[in-house]
């Protein structure tokens, strides 16, 4: 099996997924920007989240990922990463398909920051009001 690729985004994040056959079987190494999951998230809510779609298929230990992790914050990489794996699984294999959809794993979350506007300290708050 060659190489497959897949790109994952949420609120600032981009992660960029090359998903490969692991060379020992059993062993299933997720490399992100060259370390290794546990250094680079080490809660463990957020190598959860990372592992998800895996674990749903129960292929943890069938494939090597690495990943090029891009912007944003630690929750926002994770759920990126979360998208980009979900995608190159089902690259690999179109029958997986249903089974990502229904955890929601399949989704882009369109939410972001909303934008500053003028006259505005914030997006929405406004400045204080004075009668007199």
């Amino acid at each position: 099996m060659e190489t497959v690729n897949a790109i994952g985004r949420r609120k600032a994040a981009v992660a960029r997924v090359f998903v490969k056959e692991a060379k020992k079987d059993g062993e299933g190494v997720i490399t992100i920007n060259k370390k290794e999951l546990a250094k680079y998230f080490p809660s463990g809510i957020l190598q959860f989240i990372v592992k998800q779609p895996l674990a749903k298929l129960g292929v943890e230990a069938k494939y090597d990922i690495k990943v090029n992790l891009d912007g944003g914050g630690f929750k926002g990489q994770a759920e990126a990463l979360r998208l980009a794996i979900a995608r190159a699984l089902v690259k690999i294999n179109p029958e997986d398909k249903p089974a990502l959809k229904s955890e929601g794993f399949m989704t882009r979350d369109p939410r972001s920051v909303e934008r500053k506007k003028p006259g505005r300290p914030k997006a929405r708050k406004r400045f204080q009001f004075s009668k007199r």
